[in-house]
């Protein structure tokens, strides 16, 4: 339990009011961290810090705020401060895709939300967060990107830039941050049964997906939660700017 012991660590996870964003939370405290629970509705973040507060009191808050506004993850930042005194661990799990298609037809606003959403908020939140975590030379910053980055699809191509571009910012930050200890890495979900991802895996696309992946299903946020558990500890604390594919086998 040593390597993945948590106790006294206050983690901000994007997104985690349902979904792998949730999952991650979830076993975050389960390990002794503290955590904020952060996605644009109040009132889906306050039942979630609820239900992890009923298995361990006061191990949860809830701070609404939009990752397209950067004055509201300042926010974010600054009542996590507030709450716990720091910030050791943070989840850039949050993103967005509000379009479906090929590239030939994205219209630029589309194309910016994304960027702006999946790339751009996750720099400025590790912006926030890098100063302190290297003051104290320790710190573990985590985005959750997607073997998207890693591939080109018909579909969803925009989304899969971004998710790339993730990618290069984290090997980018480990070099930066690294001397101060502090360790950032990508986590790679496949194909996860969450909401954000139900026009997908809903399919006969999807199941064609399931039939001919390694494992025969699609993934659930569980099957996440512990690759970021891992990152977060000092299990993974001889692992920086990294990509850690957690996919059923599909990219192999």
């Amino acid at each position: 339990m040593e390597l993945f012991d948590l106790t006294g660590k206050v983690a901000i996870v994007t997104g985690s009011s349902r979904g792998i964003g949730r999952a991650i939370a979830e076993r975050l405290a389960e390990h002794g961290a503290n955590v904020v629970i952060s996605s644009r509705k109040a009132a889906a973040c306050e039942a979630v810090a609820a239900a992890i507060n009923a298995r361990r009191p006061g191990a949860a808050i809830a701070v609404a705020a939009n990752i397209s506004a950067k004055a509201e993850l300042q926010q974010l930042v600054d009542e996590t401060r507030a709450a716990f005194g720091r910030v050791d661990v943070l989840v850039c799990n949050a993103a967005s895709n509000p379009y479906y298609g090929p590239m030939a037809g994205i219209s630029d606003d589309q194309f910016r939300k994304i960027l702006d959403n999946n790339v751009i908020a996750n720099h400025w939140l590790i912006q926030m967060v890098a100063p302190e975590m290297r003051a104290r030379r320790e710190g573990s910053i985590v985005i959750v990107s997607s073997i998207g980055g890693l591939r080109g699809d018909a579909m969803i191509g925009a989304y899969c830039i971004s998710k790339a571009a993730d990618l290069q910012l984290a090997r980018n930050l480990a070099l930066e941050l690294g001397p101060d200890n502090v360790r950032i890495n990508c986590l790679l979900p496949g194909l996860v049964r969450t909401d954000f991802a139900k026009a997908l895996w809903e399919s006969e696309e999807g199941d064609r997906r399931a039939a001919d992946t390694p494992l025969r299903r699609h993934g659930e946020p569980d099957d996440i939660a512990g690759a970021a558990v891992f990152l977060a500890s000092r299990a993974g604390a001889w692992m920086t700017g990294q990509s850690l594919v957690v996919d059923g086998g599909v990219t192999c």
